[in-house]
């Protein structure tokens, strides 16, 4: 570990070449003394000058910034929004990368992820090498999709709305964010003084009106009364509980997806574009492909989408127990699914609770675990339930790929890898691997 005499290498210019894509929004370049550099605001085969922005002398690698494009690749457009580039809003990896060129940025990453993690070929994982956009997200160059209904404002010292800088608590101001939901644009978050708080979440409900703030004040600040551009819920975040409280309206949101009308509260936790939660149910219900009379676990279950879905194709032969350790979550769950009575909600973290269920089989698991993935305990039961088919889907193509890795010792093997483009102009993508047991898969 460097130590405080370390000589910093933050602000050095170096002229690079640049190489591939690697997962987290910027390309992998090398100085002429061998030392790896993580640059944003590039892309493969350019040639740029980059600035260093953190490492220092004999660190594993340094994280930088291209500041001067040299030699241009094809793919590159002029970012559209004015607040993106070096130093500024950290919201956006690829405002200078044409939209097709994105997605083949992402299927690069989760190409070289299946391989380093998994041990897999794109083939192999039954994946055909693409990341499909959301119907309507497919634009020209120089245009961009406003897909984002959960937008967390960032607020500064003077009020001012913005967004967080990449890596830093420092507030880019801003007056309007262009991967935002028309929905959450016209709230008017940024055009609004917000004195004494620190964070502003603003949320726009898919399929019906429903629109909500929460409100982080600062320590011992007092909340301003709200007044946007729109009728909005309010709630807030507790400084000692750090719990969400309503202050007026409907503490939850109402969400459409999947024939059905979701309540979410609290802010929990729902998919931010607005045609993902479908997309997602789509893929998943595809690759499952559940039958009546089956038995079903829906794990990381949330408000219960997964579940439900399930809960209505396996019909009252059949069984669905999901598991959430969020308690608004789950009581939102029990409250979305009370009329399919085989449909069971568990609150709890999933490694303590599916143990102790009791249950030894399974015809069918789907699991949405966080960014980190599941833990191997939970794969190997999973595993030892011996599902006809389970669905995994993934936020993080490391930990998917990972995981995927893991779930091979147990004896399963994807047939199907689905990845969607559901975060246009960020690195981030979700992904959908249905796996059966291996000789099955063979």
């Amino acid at each position: 570990m460097p130590s405080d005499s370390t000589p910093s290498l933050v602000g050095r210019e170096f002229e690079v070449e640049v190489g591939p894509v690697a997962h987290g929004g910027h390309c992998v370049a090398r100085t002429e003394a061998g030392q790896v550099l993580f640059v944003r605001h590039t892309l493969p085969g350019e040639r740029v000058v980059a600035r260093v922005t953190e490492g220092e002398e004999g660190a594993r690698f340094l994280r930088a910034d291209a500041v001067e494009i040299l030699e241009p690749s094809k793919d590159r457009v002029e970012a559209p929004c004015p607040f993106s580039g070096p130093g500024r809003c950290g919201g956006c990896d690829w405002q200078h990368a044409a939209p097709g060129a994105q997605r083949r940025l992402k299927a690069a990453v989760l190409t070289e992820q299946l391989a380093r993690l998994a041990g897999l070929t794109p083939q192999e994982a039954g994946w055909d090498g693409t990341v499909a956009p959301a119907p309507g997200d497919k634009v020209a160059k120089g245009e961009v999709p406003a897909w984002r209904t959960r937008v967390q404002y960032a607020v500064d010292a003077e009020g001012r709305a913005g967004l967080r800088r990449h890596r830093s608590h420092d507030v880019e101001v801003i007056d309007h964010c262009m991967i935002a939901a028309p929905e959450v644009s016209e709230l008017g978050v940024e055009a609004r003084a917000w004195p004494q708080i620190a964070t502003v979440e603003a949320i726009a409900a898919t399929g019906s009106s429903d629109r909500q703030v929460i409100l982080t004040p600062r320590p011992g600040g007092r909340l301003p009364v709200v007044e946007l551009d729109r009728p909005v819920s309010v709630q807030r975040i507790g400084e000692r509980d750090k719990a969400v409280h309503r202050v007026h309206g409907r503490p939850f949101v109402r969400e459409r997806a999947a024939g059905r009308t979701w309540r979410v509260g609290e802010g929990g936790f729902w998919q931010v574009h607005p045609q993902a939660a479908d997309i997602l149910v789509e893929a998943v219900m595809q690759g499952l492909m559940p039958r009546k009379g089956d038995t079903a676990i829906d794990l990381y279950c949330g408000v219960g989408l997964f579940a439900g879905a399930l809960g209505e194709r396996v019909g009252e032969r059949g069984a669905v127990l999901g598991i959430e350790s969020a308690r608004r979550a789950v009581e939102d769950a029990r409250h979305n699914l009370a009329d399919l009575e085989r449909v069971r909600i568990e609150l709890g973290k999933v490694e303590q609770v599916l143990p102790r269920t009791g249950i030894t089989e399974a015809d069918l698991v789907v699991l949405d675990p966080p960014r980190t993935g599941a833990d191997h305990a939970t794969v190997r039961h999973i595993a030892g339930l011996r599902p006809r088919r389970i669905a995994y889907v993934a936020c993080d193509p490391a930990a998917l790929a990972r995981d995927l890795g893991r779930f091979a010792k147990e004896g399963y093997t994807p047939v199907t890898l689905r990845a969607f483009d559901l975060f246009p102009f960020t690195h981030h993508m979700e992904c959908v691997a249905i796996l059966v047991p291996a000789a099955k898969g063979a």
